[in-house]
């Protein structure tokens, strides 16, 4: 195996990491291992206490990620029979804005013990949601001074960008904040931990910190505004310089390298966000062609050579997704999940008694049933608003809605109306994108459901007019993450000298596309001058119901 040469992708989720070894020539994944995180997440008590956690933490234990590292990578090394001197480079991606903060030496406050009972000291997760507070009212104060950056974001923040979470710590624990040397991407950080050097990722810092690679971050004047404290934000706890994805963010020390079985000196790339790792990992590196990273939610990914405010954006950042473009985020606050909650709460007895029988997950079952529907057969049309609205509305008061059921509606013909649902909600935000002049001329899915479902992808296909194609694999972030690996160790150690090259050899897609249907996108395309109907009349004001809805609800909870 000398001749080879090989990467390391290290894919940090919400519960585990997962670490693949890839050969950098055919992009075969030679052996890949996950490592469950032991504290999970941290959100009823801290370790070692018994003291209930508020309403809304979500925290983690930075030991968790550097033990990722630690039996991983042997691990991979071991099943693969590969030699550390053909690893020639490391990357990473990480869930964002996940952030902890550090003393001078990169200790991470919780870990000492003075600090370890205070939950402000631990690592706040990306879906840590109690600081939503600051990120209303920081939403609020950027709309009354016009703020430019907050149309980058789509017009609102959320308690998921870095600025609410630092706030939170300074409002509620003063203390934790004045001990804080810097606070770090958990990313950066555990680059940080391989290289002995701080550099922060221009993924993160774009689309969670409020950076411009032109512009640099919000201005000091709106931070006094928002808290007197926060002056200087930039310049203390958050300094450092920030880099674009595809750079070298060190080499690993003699230590490091040494406690997971590498090369001293093994390059390591600068860290990058998991979804947005994804894209190379895809193969997508050229402008028009949108990543679809399906699952519980849809994250959607592509790049431009310019940069424009597309209405409910999750961001645009140059140099977030692929160096020397404009990388945008868009989503769907739910996909799959709006598939498990029917399963789970809709479905009568008869439907899972002929599942156990037939040997087959209700899921299988509804999608062999509605498999064999026309679109429009059902009658039926739904918002998928189930978990609100992501992109265009930014709007997570709004509710899902299902209009045309009778007395012989049945369960298949609900379930791919959800679908179809989603699909509809899918191809808005394409045309969100095509209406402000950004190109779209091709999809690529990856992520869970397009290995499940062949019917939701056919769907997607007929429903968007657009031909779908299907990464490979399952590990586009971190096989994405492998790539910058190979690109940061150059040419001259046997890697590639761009993305561009790298996903060439390195993304595998598979053989079979999704096509439309023709005279599915017929009746598709009426189908969706309905759903846009309902978008607009309970989506952009004409109708407050389902936010009456809400309130009466909460007022009963209370």
């Amino acid at each position: 195996m000398g001749q080879s040469k090989y990467a390391i992708g290290v894919d940090y989720g919400t519960e585990s990491g997962r670490a693949v070894l890839v050969d950098i020539k055919s992009g075969v994944v030679v052996a890949k291992h996950t490592t469950p995180y032991p504290h999970g997440v941290i959100d009823e008590k801290l370790p070692n206490s018994l003291e209930k956690l508020p309403n809304n933490f979500a925290l983690q234990h930075p030991d968790d990620y550097l033990l990722v590292l630690k039996e991983t990578i042997p691990n991979i090394l071991n099943q693969s029979g590969v030699k550390a001197d053909d690893v020639i480079g490391i990357g990473i991606d990480f869930t964002a804005c996940t952030i902890l903060p550090v003393d001078q030496d990169l200790v991470p406050l919780c870990t000492k013990e003075e600090w370890s009972n205070n939950p402000h000291s631990w690592v706040k997760l990306w879906k840590h949601h109690a600081a939503q507070d600051e990120a209303i009212k920081m939403n609020q104060l950027a709309e009354q001074r016009g703020e430019e950056w907050l149309k980058r974001y789509g017009g609102k923040i959320s308690s998921e960008w870095a600025i609410p979470k630092v706030w939170q710590v300074l409002d509620e624990a003063p203390e934790v904040y004045e001990a804080t040397d810097l606070f770090l991407e958990a990313a950066d950080w555990v680059t940080a931990q391989m290289t002995g050097k701080v550099v922060r990722n221009s993924c993160a810092a774009g689309y969670k910190g409020t950076w411009h690679k032109q512009k640099g971050y919000v201005s000091q004047e709106f931070l006094i505004a928002l808290h007197p404290d926060l002056s200087n934000l930039y310049e203390t706890k958050l300094r450092g310089d920030v880099v674009s994805l595809g750079t070298k963010a060190g080499e690993l020390t003699e230590e490091f390298a040494n406690l997971v079985g590498l090369k001293r000196g093994t390059t390591v790339a600068v860290g990058a966000i998991d979804a947005h790792a994804g894209v190379p990992g895809a193969g997508v590196v050229t402008p028009g062609r949108m990543v679809m990273v399906m699952g519980t939610s849809t994250c959607h990914m592509l790049i431009s050579e310019k940069e424009v405010h597309v209405d409910g954006i999750s961001g645009v950042v140059e140099d977030g997704i692929i160096p020397g473009f404009y990388g945008y985020e868009a989503g769907q606050a739910a996909v799959g999940d709006i598939f498990a909650w029917f399963v789970d709460n809709s479905v009568p007895t008869s439907v899972v008694e002929e599942a156990n029988e037939s040997g087959i997950s209700i899921h299988q079952l509804l999608e062999k049933k509605a498999d064999t529907l026309k679109p429009g057969q059902s009658g039926l049309l739904v918002l998928d608003w189930h978990n609100g609205n992501r992109t265009p509305l930014v709007d997570a008061e709004l509710s899902g809605l299902i209009v045309g059921q009778t007395l012989l509606t049945k369960p298949e013909e609900i379930y791919r109306a959800l679908i179809e649902a989603t699909a509809f909600g899918t191809r808005l935000i394409i045309d969100t994108f095509k209406s402000q002049g950004v190109d779209i001329h091709e999809l690529v899915a990856c992520g869970g459901l397009p290995h499940r479902n062949r019917m939701l992808m056919q769907i997607y296909a007929d429903v968007t007019n657009m031909e779908i194609k299907i990464s490979d694999t399952t590990l586009t972030p971190a096989i994405g993450s492998a790539m910058f690996g190979a690109v940061v160790a150059g040419p001259e150690r046997g890697g590639y000298s761009t993305i561009k090259e790298a996903a060439s050899n390195m993304a595998r897609l598979k053989d079979e596309s999704f096509v439309p249907n023709p005279n599915h996108v017929k009746i598709y395309d009426e189908m969706y001058k309905e759903y846009l109907k309902l978008h607009d009349y309970f989506g952009r004001g004409k109708n407050n119901t389902m936010k009456k809805l809400k309130q009466l609800k909460e007022q009963g909870l209370n």
